[in-house]
């Protein structure tokens, strides 16, 4: 169930200026400018929908000041609209409704340890030696290896495979399916055979993480691999062994991370990014989608690969004259050379 608010406790709330009428009734949730009714809130931050505004007919609309006077309806004053949103979806979240305790037909191990609060779901498994946080909540058909820390008011989410000695911070999100801990891409090839490498290192994971559905997060080889704290990484993300990222850095949909790679702080890896092995990304570093990073990045800034979309004709022949760069490169050089013995 999720608290009522009106406009006015709303505001206060938040900690926004309200400008304009506002009635006594509840609001029902959040909507988009095109979309919401009068008992919705909704929120303006980019430019592109700036008819949908003028057009709303939502109960208010959070936007900057300078704004405000396209607005048909009451305003919710703020200098950063879309940090507001995200804190206004929180209180109108519908949480699951958790219940302390553990489900019957869950297999806690004896010399597990669980805190207060912790709710374990139907059929999630608990492995010796583990401790699990103040008011965390395993899902259904979680399994949680030996020697695993979870810390306090973590969420797993159904289907979460944790193998053993993995760590999590505080008030971490694992959403489902999502594998941490998974041996890492190691092998020795001789005689034309592979021979395993054991992958003796971890997993840490820092405070207020999140982790998208499908991902998975390799142990290291032999030092842990190391998630800082509050990264956010999006769905179907592989993280192999020994990768450390920095702290509040974001990695996008179906990125992959290759071993021993290091990504700095605050960086951005967009959808589709592949990370070669043992590459350093240094600190506010952003790398658009679908690029290939093959070599160290030493300033921050914002980096590409790839060749941009076209039609596919003009794109083929493009190609072709991509691949001839290097012949048109050297008969260049050739008439420059020839052009100077003139001179």
């Amino acid at each position: 169930m999720t608290k009522a608010f009106t406009l006015q406790s709303l505001a206060a709330e938040l900690g926004l200026e309200l400008q304009g009428v506002a009635t006594s009734d509840a609001l029902s949730g959040i909507a988009t400018l095109a979309a919401a009714g009068p008992t919705q809130l909704s929120f303006y931050h980019n430019p592109r929908y700036s008819a949908d505004l003028r057009n709303t007919r939502a109960a208010a609309v959070v936007l900057r000041p300078e704004h405000a006077a396209d607005c048909p309806v009451t305003c919710l004053l703020t200098d950063n609209p879309y940090l507001a949103y995200a804190r206004a979806s929180q209180l109108f979240a519908h949480g699951l409704p958790i219940n302390a305790g553990i489900h019957p037909s869950a297999h806690v191990d004896p010399s597990a340890i669980l805190a207060a609060g912790v709710s374990v779901a139907a059929h999630a498994v608990i492995g010796a030696g583990t401790i699990i946080g103040t008011d965390s909540v395993i899902g259904a058909n979680c399994v949680i290896g030996e020697g695993c820390r979870i810390g306090s008011n973590c969420r797993l989410h159904p289907n979460v495979t944790l193998y053993t000695d993995v760590i999590l911070g505080d008030r971490c999100i694992v959403h489902a399916s999502a594998v941490i801990g998974s041996d890492g891409f190691g092998f020795a090839k001789a005689g034309g055979r592979y021979h395993k490498i054991a992958q003796l290192g971890a997993v840490s994971i820092g405070d207020d993480v999140e982790i998208g559905a499908v991902t998975s997060i390799d142990r290291g080889a032999l030092d842990n691999t190391v998630i800082g704290n509050g990264v956010k990484i999006d769905n179907q993300v592989q993280i192999a062994h020994n990768v450390r990222v920095g702290d509040h850095s974001v990695i996008c949909g179906c990125s992959a991370i290759a071993g021993s790679s290091v990504i700095g702080k605050n960086c951005t890896i967009a959808g589709a990014v592949g990370v070669i092995n043992h590459v350093n990304i240094c600190d506010n570093v952003t790398v658009t989608a679908m690029s290939l990073v093959s070599r160290d990045i030493t300033e921050p800034g914002v980096y590409s690969s790839g060749t941009g979309l076209d039609a596919t004709g003009n794109w083929r022949r493009n190609i072709v004259r991509f691949r001839q760069l290097d012949d048109i490169w050297r008969r260049l050089l050739r008439l420059e050379k020839h052009n100077g013995d003139q001179d």
